[in-house]
């Protein structure tokens, strides 16, 4: 339940493991892309760039396994990963860009969001090898390898192990507002949030 009324896309946007085989639309697909360039970037930079991987085909198979176990036993039947690189130099005097990371983890956000306005979910993971991927896929110097994102259809939690079907199923909880929003220092929760 929300403190108060938001975007209801922000609501039920949750990342399951659960994944229907059920190939996603290339026009839904490209939908997402376009919802990340639209998203705002220090400098307009735009640091974020994807590698897509379609099951069956081979580039899907090469993020597969770049993924840790816990990740790759869930994952076996999404039929869309992405790989999400970010540009670490600035393409204005080729210095060091300090917001790619904050910028790209925006542009996820965008992506996040529509693909629940296009009905399918995302889960997106730290767990995989950045050094298989950049070897993997040649992936030049100036680009770090960020996350890998599943992208489909839910499915019923009953195709998952024991452990990640209670996983699956459990409640979704979120931090109080007033462990998240200060107000002159650190920890002390703002006045703003009284009564909520």
């Amino acid at each position: 339940m929300t403190a108060v009324s938001i975007n209801r896309l922000a609501t039920f946007r949750w990342s399951p493991r659960a994944f229907s085989s059920r190939p996603v639309e290339r026009e839904k697909l490209v939908a997402l892309f376009e919802a990340a360039r639209w998203s705002a970037s220090a400098g307009n930079e735009q640091p974020w760039r994807f590698i897509i991987g379609q099951q069956p085909g081979e580039s899907w198979m090469k993020i597969l396994e770049t993924l840790d176990e816990g990740n790759r036993i869930w994952n076996v039947t999404v039929p869309v990963l992405l790989l999400v690189v970010g540009s670490r130099i600035s393409t204005y005097d080729g210095n060091e860009n300090a917001y790619f990371r904050y910028d790209t983890g925006q542009a996820m956000a965008h992506l996040s969001l529509e693909a629940m306005r296009q009905g399918l979910h995302v889960h997106q993971m730290g767990g995989f090898s950045a050094e298989k991927a950049v070897k993997t896929f040649k992936i030049p110097v100036e680009y770090v390898p960020l996350v890998v994102i599943a992208v489909g259809y839910r499915d019923d939690p009953a195709i998952l192990p024991e452990k990640l079907r209670q996983r699956e199923i459990q409640e979704r909880k979120r931090k109080e507002l007033r462990e998240l929003v200060f107000e002159d220092s650190f920890g002390t929760p703002s006045p703003l949030l009284t009564g909520f």
